[in-house]
């Protein structure tokens, strides 16, 4: 295990900057997830930790030394990647234990570690199969043998799940949350998904165009959201988002739509708001059905899942998903009553994007 320092790493591609003095820490034994839109340069940030990409200004460290200058040999790093890359000619168990060649390894010694790690992922049965025999899934299992086989101190995975269909990425998921729990080393994985970032990591980086928007847990970044961004990004079904004016009534503080829909508002709402523009975030579960109360809305879409039923109605000029875990019998026209605890409103200021604290 080893922890990975992030001092004001800086990436540059001629004149394009694409990462703007990125600073975190990550603790030994933490699996980390790197997500953000495409673009965002969270694998750029992870080919640097390999030393697969020139660091341009800052340093990183791992273990406490500089590793700016080492080679990706030197690191003592493995890496999993999106296509499996494995050697199409060689057996799974020539695959996972070529490394350990390469290192000159006593025979016995490669034979032991192959051995370990296919009873860990489940490849006993396959060692003596071409990658071309063998699934996605299984291929993926392999690469990742072939990861853990070398006792890195840090272990690397770029999207290694995106060439998977849907089934086989619930799976793995949980298999690679199972590995880091049997090794517990450090984990650095990069993901689009926040599903899977929020389902396996101890601590997840929010990134957006080279920049750090949050840093917690998912939980943290679920119900605190610093800004607009992180709020969108994080949650499936996505966050409802109503912007509007902020009023005083007879009721408290309340949130002009501006179609004459007045919008409940938590307690302690900054006098300082009135007549100021914000953006009020819902999450889907949070929005109730009631027969009395709420506000009108008219449904949309219904779309049953199994599990729940989320529906998407308007209220107004605006749009309002709603989750429920009933079975709902809602039709498209249908006119509902919907409300919600003011308590679970996310508040944001619409200019700037940022969190607005509510006091009590």
């Amino acid at each position: 295990m080893a922890s990975v320092s992030f001092d004001r790493i800086v990436k540059r591609y001629g004149d394009n900057q694409t990462i703007h003095g990125i600073s975190f820490e990550i603790n030994e034994g933490e699996f980390v997830a790197l997500v953000g839109p495409s673009g965002c340069g969270k694998s750029t940030l992870l080919r640097m930790v390999a030393g697969l990409e020139e660091i341009n200004g800052g340093e990183i460290r791992v273990d406490g030394r500089v590793v700016n200058e080492l080679t990706p040999r030197e690191r003592n790093i493995a890496m999993v990647f999106q296509n499996y890359a494995l050697y199409p000619h060689m057996t799974v168990r020539e695959n996972m234990g070529f490394s350990l060649k390469l290192q000159k390894a006593a025979p016995r010694a490669i034979n032991e570690k192959i051995n370990w790690a296919a009873g860990i992922l489940g490849l006993e049965a396959l060692l003596d199969r071409l990658p071309a025999n063998l699934s996605g899934g299984q291929r993926q299992r392999v690469a990742m043998g072939r990861a853990i086989v070398r006792d890195s101190q840090v272990f690397l995975f770029d999207e290694p799940l995106s060439n998977l269909d849907a089934q086989l990425r619930v799976q793995m998921r949980a298999e690679i949350k199972q590995l880091h729990q049997s090794l517990r080393n450090t984990m650095i994985y990069v993901t689009h998904d926040q599903i899977e970032a929020m389902t396996m990591a101890d601590k997840v980086v929010v990134m957006r165009a080279g920049h750090i928007e949050q840093i917690g847990a998912p939980l943290e970044l679920y119900d605190r959201p610093v800004n607009l961004f992180v709020a969108r990004f994080i949650g499936s079904p996505a966050i409802n988002l109503l912007a509007g004016i902020v009023q005083r009534s007879a009721i408290g503080s309340v949130l002009d739509l501006g179609d004459g829909t007045l919008l409940p508002l938590p307690a302690g709402m900054p006098t300082g708001l009135v007549g100021k523009s914000v953006t009020v975030g819902i999450r889907p579960e949070h929005v109730d059905l009631g027969d009395a109360g709420g506000l009108n809305a008219e449904v949309v879409v219904v779309e049953p899942t199994g599990s729940d039923t989320q529906i998407l109605t308007r209220i107004g000029q605006h749009k309002l998903v709603l989750l429920s875990r009933e079975r709902l019998a809602a039709s498209v026209g249908q006119q509902l009553r919907v409300r919600f605890d003011p308590s679970k409103l996310h508040i944001f200021d619409t200019d700037t994007g940022q969190r607005i604290a509510i006091g009590a």
